[in-house]
């Protein structure tokens, strides 16, 4: 007896096998934030924070000789560097041309700077707080502080002069980040005050956050401020519009999130907690699900550049970092609205049906200050987050998409040709 294939299947059959050419060309890679991999660090320290800046991703620890530092061009493989100093490193960012450390330990060199991020020179802190964060925005450093006495927040115009503030509240203050004209800072302590916020790094407001968990890790992007917590009950994530007002939102489990970051349209958290479910992605910062991290390590910090997801950790043998995406050179990725893989640009197809008809707006590749046209194939397209539908095979659609060459610097143009 004849087995009849089921429509559905065939059609998809047919799709595999005339697309096949163009899902194995190098413009298709695996979804940024979905899928990771695991990687080895350039030591097994406990790396407590990285960052992306200048085409290089930096990693700093609280452990180590010599070695706390690692830097990495791809995200893939990594190079031990000197620190400054064999300090206690937090927090790592990138900004104006320089990465700014800081640290809880060490007697007036609790910050370190460096052009590189590979040769590093001791700066002076404002105060021997124990600095747990730092962020750059609106052409100032702010770093926050989990002691003192009324100088919990120190800032600098240029990662070597550093002068304190006052605080908001003191509060311990663990996680700093800067959006929308907005400097905002989470704590994992205080009564109906987790939150403060600042229009230029020095006078500091006491906002209410959603709930007074454990917050310890606040980033920006799409317009929106996310919080995520170790602590709570259904409600360690918390969103903001303008840093001012909260609201409390699920997680996609009670994990231990203790960082969070924003890029390619995508928040994602790590943790270092939980069975197989170490991830968790959110395209709004409202609905979150789980996903599988490359190793059940304690995930630290994650970072967000050149089309790639970096994560660091606490544990781990030869493999205390974790990638997810394709690393784009040159910084190139874009902040417009595109969907993005690897050099790919990808476009909902326009109501007409045609590519042709993509606007002069679409057609702008913001990123480079470089206009675009022409160049655009109509194909099918599985979805950016790889959802399976109920019968458990991949989802998709038409959309328009091209390829962006580099041709040096900045300076790209398009082509169809994979």
């Amino acid at each position: 007896m004849r087995t009849r294939t089921p429509l559905r299947s065939l059609l998809l059959s047919v799709l595999t096998l005339a697309l096949l050419p163009m899902f194995s060309s190098p413009a298709y890679a695996a979804d940024p934030g979905i899928d990771w991999t695991i990687r080895a660090s350039a030591a097994d320290n406990i790396w407590n924070s990285v960052t992306y800046g200048a085409g290089l991703f930096v990693a700093v620890s609280g452990t180590g000789t010599g070695n706390r530092v690692m830097t990495s061009p791809d995200g893939i493989t990594w190079t031990i560097r000197t620190s400054a100093a064999d300090n206690g490193w937090l927090s790592v960012t990138y900004g104006g041309g320089l990465f700014v450390a800081v640290s809880f330990s060490g007697t007036g060199n609790r910050v370190m700077t460096s052009p590189d991020g590979i040769n590093w020179t001791s700066r002076a802190s404002a105060a021997d707080n124990q600095w747990f964060s730092v962020t750059y925005g609106g052409g100032l450093f702010v770093a926050v502080s989990v002691t003192g006495t009324g100088n919990r927040v120190m800032t600098s115009p240029d990662g070597i002069t550093w002068t304190i503030r006052a605080s908001a509240a003191d509060n311990q203050w663990v996680s700093v980040t800067y959006g929308g004209g907005l400097f905002v800072a989470v704590s994992s302590s205080g009564t109906g005050n987790r939150v403060m916020t600042s229009p230029d790094g020095i006078t500091w407001t006491s906002r209410a956050s959603a709930a007074d968990n454990i917050w310890w890790s606040v980033t920006y992007g799409g317009g929106l401020f996310v919080a995520v917590s170790v602590t709570g009950t259904g409600n360690r994530v918390m969103t903001s519009p303008d840093g001012i007002t909260w609201t409390s939102r699920t997680s996609a489990a009670d994990n231990d999130w203790w960082s969070v970051t924003y890029g390619g349209g995508l928040f994602v958290a790590v943790s270092d907690t939980g069975t197989g479910n170490r991830v968790m992605t959110s395209p709004d910062g409202i609905t979150w699900t789980i996903r599988a991290s490359a190793a059940d390590n304690w995930w630290f910090s994650v970072t967000y550049g050149g089309g790639l997801f970096v994560a660091v950790s606490f544990s781990g043998t030869g493999n205390r970092v974790m990638t997810s995406g394709t690393f784009i050179p040159d910084g190139g990725t874009s902040t417009d609205p595109s969907m993005w893989t690897s050099y790919r640009q990808s476009l909902p197809l326009p109501a007409s049906g045609f590519c042709s008809d993509i606007t002069a707006e679409q057609n702008t590749f913001a990123a480079y200050n470089t206009n675009v046209t022409g160049g655009w194939v109509k194909g099918w397209e599985p979805w950016v987050n790889k959802n399976l539908d109920v019968m458990g095979e991949r989802i998709g659609g038409f959309a328009c998409w091209r390829n962006l060459v580099n041709t040096g610097g900045n300076n790209w143009r398009t082509t169809s040709t994979p």
